[in-house]
């Protein structure tokens, strides 16, 4: 018998952080200012990137040639050297990373004019390098001095918990080169830290989640397990800062792990007993190793170990009689009393 499987979304959902981490993404946009932003994760920041890139694309349209207000990349990885970033920079927009990097680099100083681009946002800022924030700071400051002037919005999104801010180290350090990046930041949010879900924030969201699983589910009600789902995502587990705040992948991890538990059972509604076993997944069993082996090999296993404890319980013969059935019967064709020769 096949299970049912529910169809999942996987597009955007505005919800409250996104609204927030938005706002200060088009502020940074709209103003060209610079801001270190900080959230945990799992709260959908990159989910918030690639929306709004999306959007300004859309509202920037194709005449007149292709434009980038929003151009987006992520930080690169175990390599240190500028053009690793650069080499980024130039496949969001579409262009091709062949020759040498001294000259595609300028030819990228004047992509970023022509396509339009006002506002750049690196997510995983954290693993920028070194190298890779000074090629950050001559970027900006190149189109800055080119003839129109050219200045440029720059978002680095991080990922962190707690009080620590990353980056912040490195710009409070007295060298002129930091000193300069840090007059950049905007005067008023240059670092910011945006939180996560409230309770009533919570429920708002199980709302839009109503709306959107409905067709599959056609009385599914989420928003009557707000206090349980809240109290279970902020667990210690999954809230070790204790900030009181619901990640939104925990969220939705949990809820749509009870949706597809019920929709396989033929249910109209979510399933209570299956939104507290998905709650126990993502908490008490959360590092509970699952053994993954072939059907056949485990029945095989359990055929073998079947047949040993039939064999145990065979009754053994006991007394003189059970000896002499031990002896070995002597074959026809020799005598019952050899001679000896």
């Amino acid at each position: 018998m096949t299970l049912r499987t529910l169809p999942l979304f996987d597009g955007f959902i505005e919800t409250p952080f996104e609204r927030r981490f938005q706002g200060l993404l088009r502020q940074a946009w709209y103003q060209r200012s610079w801001h270190v932003i900080v959230a945990e994760p799992g709260s959908g920041k990159t989910m918030g990137i690639g929306d709004l890139r999306d959007e300004a694309a859309r509202a920037a349209g194709m005449i007149g040639g292709r434009h980038f207000p929003v151009l987006a990349v992520t930080a690169p990885k175990n390599d240190p050297k500028e053009a690793a970033l650069g080499n980024l920079l130039l496949t969001a927009l579409g262009v091709g990373a062949r020759g040498r990097w001294n000259e595609r680099k300028y030819l990228l100083f004047e992509l970023l004019g022509q396509y339009g681009v006002e506002c750049l946002i690196c997510d995983d800022a954290h693993d920028l390098s070194m190298p890779h924030l000074m090629f950050l700071k001559e970027l900006t400051d190149h189109l800055f001095l080119s003839f129109p002037s050219h200045p440029l919005g720059l978002c680095l999104v991080t990922a962190g918990r707690g009080a620590s801010i990353p980056l912040k180290d490195v710009f409070d350090q007295p060298e002129t080169m930091w000193m300069q990046f840090r007059r950049r930041l905007d005067c008023l949010q240059p670092y910011c830290r945006i939180a996560s879900h409230t309770e009533g924030e919570v429920r708002d969201i199980l709302l839009a989640l109503e709306q959107i699983y409905r067709p599959s589910l056609p009385e599914l009600n989420l928003q009557q397990w707000t206090g349980s789902i809240y109290t279970w995502l902020t667990h210690p587990l999954l809230d070790p800062q204790k900030s009181g705040r619901v990640l939104m992948d925990h969220l939705m991890k949990l809820v749509t792990t009870a949706l597809r538990w019920s929709y396989a059972q033929a249910e109209t509604n979510v399933n209570p007993q299956h939104l507290e076993a998905a709650a126990e997944q993502l908490t008490l069993r959360r590092d509970r190793i699952q053994v993954v082996d072939a059907e056949n090999r485990m029945k095989e296993d359990g055929n073998e170990k079947q047949e040993t404890l039939e064999e145990q319980e065979k009754p053994k013969p006991k007394g003189k009689k059970g000896k002499e059935q031990g002896k070995k019967q002597p074959s026809p064709e020799e005598p019952e009393n050899p001679s000896p020769k």
